[in-house]
């Protein structure tokens, strides 16, 4: 009797780390890359910003790799992996992949570096590593006729371009054009984002709810995007009042979207109400982007940090969460230590907006937002980075294992 109770972890759960796990898919190391640069880099640039001397320094140095270095990271790492699930092409994997992650590195150390040599050999890495990416995006993409697709890659090329054109901005010390070359990245991360998620929540939120329905709004999807082209477009010609116009109807879809999403189904759900939440606040600040692009919002960091903290970190925690979950062959379940980081998130981006406002609660705000940061992306990579390092824990019944069987098989 005890034999037959006695319950056996899956093989993966208990094999040793691999280098071919680790490099398998996207996710695995650019997840863990962009989550572990997100809690040093917000802990150099609040704790210890003495120790920022390369050429990019001070706040240039902290919204270029909080943009570029942490959320564009893991946007590439999601793509990657869905570019495999839209095509059935792994669109980089082991040393290509590994490869990619190297300029990544040399990247972040060279921009920390003093001297001219070291900032061009970082922004060299870094342009490479989306020129990558996007032509690797592309060959699966394209080789597979995905054209519900296409325009992925070229997403990925503008941020890549809107990192080009931010580096050569502070090489020339020119700040009015590095604020507005950030706000062009800025607003191509959120184009993509919106892109992605009006796609994988509401297919998460009906996987996860027994007997919910929700249309996807395809056509909403296209003003939506189109919109968002157009405020970038009309931000780079320096027409501020269409871009206020297109911005505020890329943020009102994005908020009549979350309410067309059925929320109320969800509330008892981590892995979706983190997602809606952050879609929510994107919206929101697309919204007070709009405000700023119209005179009416003076302060540009408002705009800035509810769609980048609010909006974008809410999202991405919530995203390197249930889809590596999914990718590791997980149960799709949030425990206390998931929530805990989807709080802790929350409070941080909280406590950040609270520091924007004017009064003697400023700087404890700020500090206690960039202590709740660090400690929610710790608690991610202690709760992942064990998995990231090892097979799928269905390793053996996975697609790829049964084909190798079958073929084992044929040629005894």
């Amino acid at each position: 009797m005890a034999e037959l109770l006695r319950i056996e972890e899956p093989e993966g759960a208990r094999a040793p780390p691999q280098w071919k796990a680790f490099l398998e898919m996207g996710f695995r190391p650019l997840y863990l890359a962009g989550c572990f640069w997100a809690a040093i880099s917000v802990a150099l640039w609040v704790f210890a910003p003495g120790w920022l001397g390369g050429t990019l320094a001070g706040v240039t140095w902290h919204a270029h790799e909080m943009l570029w270095a942490f959320v564009a990271t893991i946007a590439v790492g999601f793509l990657l992996t869905a570019g495999s699930n839209w095509t059935g092409i792994n669109p980089l994997k082991g040393r290509a992949l590994g490869l990619l992650g190297v300029l990544w590195v040399l990247a972040r150390v060279g921009f920390l570096l003093p001297g001219q040599g070291a900032f061009r050999l970082a922004a060299c890495c870094e342009l490479l590593f989306f020129a990558w990416a996007a032509a690797a995006l592309g060959r699966a993409i394209y080789g597979a006729r995905s054209q519900r697709n296409y325009g992925v890659p070229l997403l990925v090329l503008a941020l890549g371009a809107a990192d080009a054109l931010y580096l050569r901005a502070a090489w020339l010390g020119d700040h009015a054009l590095l604020m507005q070359r950030f706000d062009t990245g800025l607003l191509c991360m959120a184009v993509i984002a919106l892109l992605v998620a009006r796609r994988v929540i509401p297919f998460f939120a009906m996987r996860a709810v027994p007997g919910l329905s929700i249309p996807m709004h395809t056509r909403s999807g296209h003003w939506q995007l189109g919109a968002g082209g157009l405020a970038i477009g009309f931000g780079l010609l320096g027409q501020m009042p269409a871009m206020a116009a297109a911005l505020a109807l890329a943020g009102a879809i994005a908020l009549w979207q979350v309410m067309a999403w059925k929320p109320w189904a969800v509330r008892r759900a981590p892995l979706l109400w983190v997602l809606y939440l952050g879609y929510a606040a994107l919206g929101a600040g697309l919204l007070a982007a709009a405000a700023h692009a119209a005179g009416w919002v003076l302060r540009a960091a408002w705009p800035v940090h509810v769609i980048g903290v609010a909006g974008l970190s809410v999202l991405i925690i919530g995203m390197v969460t249930r889809t590596a979950l999914g990718h590791l062959g997980r149960p799709l379940r949030a425990d206390r230590t998931l929530v805990a980081c989807y709080l802790l998130v929350i409070a941080a981006a909280a406590l950040r907006l609270l520091a924007l406002l004017p009064t003697g609660l400023a700087l404890g705000a700020l500090h206690a937002s960039a202590g709740a940061w660090v400690l929610a992306f710790a608690l991610y990579l202690w709760r992942f980075f064990p998995m990231m390092i090892r097979p799928r824990v269905d390793a053996a019944n996975s697609p790829a294992a049964i084909k190798s069987g079958l073929r084992l098989r044929a040629t005894k």
